[in-house]
């Protein structure tokens, strides 16, 4: 499959769009090539029952700490921002089909579970059910079988965003069904890529919106972006920037932030007026 997109691809450019467009291509490899994983969010299909806050949390560890085993912190797109998240006190019951648990080891999770009715529960499909799998009824609606990524390094983000919104995690948050991640290498040069003026411009073409002036950051639109594979000395550079930004979120960060938009335009050898271009969208 060829690395670059026809024209066809894109919606129609200005002439100045086409030679941004023309120098991204030149350069850029798709990040489906890359030494990269994104794997959707989890699935419930009912979350009401499996996502849980954390008053209820502590309660059910406070009746046995064995409980701890099965319950994550869990990152919904709403609480997701541009290099960080805000983790809002929500806790997953993540009993992954892949996992094997047998819930009679858990009791006191099979018996919160089970408050919610088998009936609504149930993966059969059933009116009132959730949608027919081959899963146990206290089991999240899709096996996870990629469960230990969430550990990892990663990148999250939400689906729908009015502006590019890409956290880096350190914390082992799992992502809700309305949510992605990424694992792989050069995450934190891709954060500043995938962040900036110039990839969201870049986004802009390829992807889809809600129609409500909202973008959805799905997987494979994400996989088509075209990137430059950096030589070390770029990815230090913006690695570097990256790092003082993510290391005191509290900060507004305007010069690194900056900084990291000119470094990202060198990249693709943007000239002057390409470069205020984007930078007045």
């Amino acid at each position: 499959m060829p690395n670059k997109f026809t024209l066809e691809s894109w919606i129609v450019l200005n002439p100045i769009e086409k030679r941004i467009k023309d120098k991204i291509e030149r350069v850029g490899t798709p990040l489906r090539d890359w030494d990269i994983q994104i794997n959707y969010g989890i699935k419930t299909g009912f979350n009401e029952a499996f996502i849980i806050n954390g008053k209820t949390k502590d309660a059910l560890i406070e009746k046995s700490a064995k409980n701890a085993e099965i319950i994550r912190p869990i990152l919904r797109g709403r609480d997701i921002k541009r290099y960080k998240a805000d983790f809002a006190d929500r806790w997953l019951i993540a009993t992954f089909p892949s996992k094997r648990y047998n819930i009679d080891d858990y009791p006191d999770i099979k018996e919160y579970l089970f408050s919610f009715g088998y009936d609504r529960l149930k993966q059969t499909g059933d009116i009132g059910a959730r949608k027919k799998t081959q899963n146990q009824w206290f089991e999240t609606q899709d096996s996870i079988s990629y469960w230990d990524d969430f550990s990892k390094q990663k990148i999250v983000w939400g689906e729908i965003s009015d502006i590019s919104k890409f956290a880096f995690d350190l914390s082992g948050y799992y992502p809700e069904a309305t949510s992605f991640f990424m694992t792989g290498n050069h995450l934190k040069y891709l954060l500043g890529i995938l962040n900036s003026k110039l990839g969201e411009w870049l986004f802009n073409q390829i992807g889809t919106t809600t129609g409500v002036g909202t973008n959805r950051w799905k997987k494979y639109t994400l996989e088509m972006l075209l990137v430059k594979v950096p030589n070390q000395l770029e990815e230090a550079g913006i690695t570097i920037l990256i790092d003082k930004i993510i290391c005191n979120m509290n900060s507004s960060h305007i010069n690194e932030i900056e900084e990291l938009n000119t470094l990202i335009y060198s990249l693709y050898d943007l000239s002057e007026d390409e470069i205020d271009y984007i930078k007045n969208i």
